[in-house]
């Protein structure tokens, strides 16, 4: 650019405010500045460079690992549910709570709620105090369900198929219909 044109001075430079001058600065990535030009400038302008951070686990990728059998974690998993565990004492609490279930819940040890209600209480975390006062409504069906063998999976599952099948028929035939298909089907 010249010094007559209408824009100022050359790139990079503000011109300065004198006397006479129009009282502008001219920027070079106000000019037609498209988001590369004026991303080109400020990086050139910089004095100091960014920090580089790690960015954090989504909260989704958390649950998962928290959930997860521990020995089913890679070993890069494992160090960064630690460094997510460790800034967040929360966290840590939640982690030992649900892995202690879970081992009560996958070894029948149902005898052990008792003592896994008074941990959770112990705690300060809201969520865990609700699911603790809903399963001392009915410890003893919970205890009964974390101790014995036997569980109502089969029914449970013909009532998912009865209730699959019923949609499909929604507004389609008449009960007769239906009744035959949930008799006949296999």
């Amino acid at each position: 650019m010249t010094a007559s044109s209408p824009f100022g001075q050359s790139v990079g430079t503000r011109a300065a405010l004198t006397p006479g001058s129009s009282g502008r600065r001219s920027f070079p990535w106000a000019i037609g500045g498209s988001y590369g030009r004026v991303s080109a400038y400020l990086r050139e302008k910089r004095t100091s460079p960014r920090p580089v951070t790690a960015q954090p686990p989504a909260p989704r990728v958390v649950t998962r690992w928290i959930l997860s059998r521990p020995e089913t974690l890679t070993e890069i998993e494992q160090l960064r549910l630690k460094a997510v565990l460790a800034n967040c004492p929360e966290l840590d609490a939640l982690t030992g709570h649900v892995r202690s279930f879970a081992h009560m819940l996958t070894e029948r040890q149902g005898e052990r709620l008792p003592q896994w209600l008074d941990a959770v209480r112990q705690d300060d975390l809201p969520s865990l105090h609700t699911l603790a006062a809903g399963i001392d409504r009915d410890r003893n069906a919970v205890i009964a369900g974390l101790t014995l063998p036997w569980n109502s999976g089969v029914v449970e599952g013909h009532v998912n198929r009865i209730k699959m099948l019923k949609r499909q028929m929604f507004g389609r035939a008449g009960f007769a219909l239906l009744r035959k298909r949930v008799l006949l089907a296999p």
